[in-house]
């Protein structure tokens, strides 16, 4: 008999685990990582985002076996081109205590301002020991991580490129919407050495634009440089088309703009970089410490060439520019 109570009690105790065995598994955390961009939120949201950027950050996190709303959700927040938007948005973002952040350039320094604990993955920071995110390359020391854009060498080799394109001695256009750093004073002192001349222009609301392009032209420009992004990304076919219609031939930052129309990009993949993101995430979520984790470069530089903005402007692109193009639109 006692046996027999002994079983029973057993079989009770049990049933009376097993749901809670059940419950511990579906209580598993959901990692709640938060987005902070240029872009409009819309483009932003969902597992599939409009944004190539953020859709290829959301693939490298499937590649790694994530699944969209059973692992981790997003936490979306776009300043739709509005610089004076991120500082309130990186804000919120910190108050939300979300797991992780992933953000990129211009955004970053209100990150930085906004939490000193939440880690943050850098999707391609453009100075990020200068801009004073990390103590160093290697070791980071502190609540960021992620890729550097190595803009200072990749700004020089754009202009080389450009007057390629433009010789002669008409000055250089060089659009900018960020302070000037150390990619300016790199790009001033190559123009110095080989004699080219510059003018800066500086672009804080998108409302400028087109009074910017009308001061190219009366100053007699050749061509133009482009560089930033947080103003001047977001309006890249805007940027482009006016390119076009003023007749100058134009360099930019990003391959965003010559997929909206533009002459020639030449910068890391952007879509690699930001795929490439998803491992820092990975590693945080799995408890690596962001400071811990060294900054990391492309190694690999993409030159893309529009023939069909070529065409509209009356250039002709050099034989040896198109050989040494990773892609050419036709």
């Amino acid at each position: 008999m006692m046996d027999r109570r002994a079983f029973i009690g057993r079989l009770t105790l049990g049933a009376l685990a097993a749901p809670r065995t059940a419950t511990a598994q579906s209580a598993r955390k959901i990692y709640r990582i938060g987005l902070l961009g240029i872009q409009p939120t819309s483009d932003m949201v969902g597992p599939l985002p409009h944004s190539p950027q953020w859709n290829a950050l959301l693939r490298g996190l499937r590649e790694l076996g994530y699944v969209y709303g059973e692992h981790f959700v997003t936490e979306p927040r776009g300043s739709e081109g509005k610089p004076e938007r991120v500082p309130s948005l990186a804000a919120e973002l910190a108050r939300l205590q979300v797991d992780v952040i992933v953000a990129a350039g211009t955004t970053l320094p209100a990150l930085k301002q906004a939490t000193s604990t939440i880690p943050v993955v850098m999707a391609a920071g453009a100075d990020p020991v200068e801009q004073g995110f990390v103590q160093s390359l290697g070791h980071p020391g502190g609540n960021f991580t992620g890729l550097s854009w190595q803009e200072t060498a990749t700004m020089v080799k754009r202009l080389e490129l450009l007057k390629e394109l433009v010789p002669g001695a008409a000055p250089v256009a060089v659009f900018r919407d960020t302070p000037p750093g150390r990619s300016s004073q790199a790009v001033e002192a190559a123009a110095l050495e080989r004699g080219w001349k510059l003018l800066f222009f500086e672009i804080r609301d998108a409302g400028e634009i087109e009074g910017t392009f009308r001061a190219v032209t009366r100053a007699g420009a050749a061509a133009v440089l482009v560089t930033g992004g947080a103003v001047l990304a977001p309006q890249a076919r805007r940027v482009a088309k006016l390119a076009g219609r003023n007749r100058l031939p134009a360099i930019y930052n990003i391959r965003g703009y010559v997929d909206a129309g533009g002459l020639m990009s030449y910068a890391a993949n952007t879509n690699e970089i930001w795929r490439r993101a998803a491992v820092f995430v990975d590693k945080i979520l799995k408890g690596a410490k962001p400071g811990d984790l060294p900054i990391e470069q492309p190694t690999k530089f993409e030159l893309v060439i529009n023939l069909r903005a070529a065409k509209t402007l009356g250039l002709t692109i050099p034989p040896s520019m198109l050989l040494r193009a990773d892609e050419v639109i036709q």
